[in-house]
């Protein structure tokens, strides 16, 4: 009898994984048929969505997600210019002090002359700014952590076997 069970339980369980297997084929196949524009216009809704989903857990006064990019780039790349940070967020000069000011008054961020240059400033991240960076990341990954707990773990794979290409994507816009 437990042999029976044991033996249905695995064809049970096999049938599932191709059925999921088939599922990410047939996506697959959906996507490999789709020509540029089709795959663009696809991609811009699925991400537009994800991105929407995500601030609407930041309450409201939260820092913004430009104020996000800077803080995470001054974080990992280190101190820079205005300048700098507008050209590498592709913004204008105007909207990256705007944004840059926000982040000052909050403590967030830091300025100081630039000692090569003394007409230039230097951003740099401050202690708090950190600490906002690192809350705010944390609650989004846990969003997206339980979120992903529901996709089975091929369904995983292919998310991030697709990383890298986004993020080409990204820097390509």
């Amino acid at each position: 009898m437990t042999h029976r069970v044991d033996t249905a339980a695995r064809s049970r369980a096999d049938y599932s994984t191709l059925v999921e297997q088939s599922r990410l084929i047939n996506l697959l196949l959906v996507i490999v048929d789709m020509d540029n524009t089709t795959l663009a216009a696809a991609l811009r809704l699925a991400m537009g969505r994800i991105v929407r989903r995500l601030r609407q857990a930041h309450a409201v006064g939260d820092v913004t997600l430009s104020g996000v990019s800077v803080l995470s780039r001054l974080a990992t790349a280190g101190p820079d210019s205005p300048g700098s940070l507008a050209e590498l967020e592709r913004v204008r000069p105007q909207a990256m002090a705007t944004t840059l000011a926000g982040l000052e008054q909050r403590g967030l961020v830091s300025r100081t002359p630039d000692a090569a240059d003394g007409r230039r400033a230097i951003v740099s991240v401050t202690d708090a700014g950190r600490a906002v960076l690192e809350e705010r990341r944390s609650e989004s990954v846990g969003r997206l952590a339980h979120a992903l707990d529901e996709f089975t773990p091929q369904e995983r794979e292919a998310l991030r076997a697709a990383l890298p290409l986004l993020d080409r994507l990204a820097e390509r816009l």
